[in-house]
């Protein structure tokens, strides 16, 4: 049933694509340009149902973001105003980014979905950065993107994994594998860090580092201070619970 209802869709999007260019060639119509769009949305479309059908077809999503986000930028350059081709990456990123999206939505396993997630949100806002925007102001948009992605994946609940096996001993209340989903503290260290670069750009681009050249490398030492600083104090939390103090 699943591979009838596919082939549907398939046959559909060839025989209008052939339409399309029968209308072409005789004149009547000036659609030659619709068919790729059209395949690329019947090929994303696809994929979306198969998404739909079943959970274990998380990865589906992320082929039929990339083809939907291929038809929108053919559909925004064709039938958009000429201004409307700057926002053609923007609008394929954005299709991407939600497709990454979708695939931890439909899995909270999958949150590794959730940083290439991000890195195309950012890149899509990126690209729609004016284009008198350079060097420095769009370094800092970058980086401090990735700064907030990593920062959210650091607030995302994971999942346990699977049970202990048979002879093992069950996982104790708070650990891993107890059951209880935990949140991930090892992505706050590159969010820090792109954090730090990315204010670094920014404080740049606004030409507020000009009246000290020794600005950067103290903002480096007291950022290298602070991971230090939330290391050791990890760190010690941790010894006092193993001793139960």
């Amino acid at each position: 049933m699943k591979s009838a209802k596919t082939s549907i869709i398939a046959g559909i999007a060839l025989m209008a694509a052939g339409i399309l260019l029968l209308l072409d060639l005789l004149g009547i119509l000036d659609s030659a340009a619709l068919v790729w769009p059209l395949i690329f949305a019947a090929a994303g479309t696809v994929f979306l149902t198969l998404f739909l059908r079943s959970r274990d077809n998380w990865w589906a999503a992320i082929p039929g973001s990339v083809f939907l986000g291929l038809a929108a930028v053919i559909l925004i350059t064709l039938l958009g105003p000429s201004s409307a081709a700057d926002w053609g990456g923007a609008v394929l990123f954005l299709f991407m980014g939600a497709g990454f999206g979708a695939v931890y939505v439909r899995e909270r396993s999958n949150w590794w979905a959730l940083i290439p997630c991000g890195v195309m949100l950012t890149l899509a806002l990126v690209v729609a950065l004016p284009q008198d925007w350079e060097g420095m102001p769009v370094a800092a948009v970058l980086f401090l993107g990735m700064a907030a992605t990593f920062a959210a994946l650091s607030l995302v609940p994971v999942q346990p994994g699977p049970g202990p096996l048979p002879g093992q001993p069950a996982a104790l209340p708070g650990e891993p594998g107890a059951g209880e989903p935990s949140r991930m503290k090892w992505p706050l260290i590159p969010a820090a860090v792109l954090a730090v670069l990315g204010l670094i750009f920014a404080l740049q681009a606004t030409v507020l580092l000009a009246a000290s050249e020794f600005f950067v490398p103290a903002l480096l030492v007291i950022a290298g201070l602070a991971l230090l600083v939330y290391a050791y104090r990890h760190r010690a939390g941790g010894h006092h619970k193993v001793h139960g103090a």
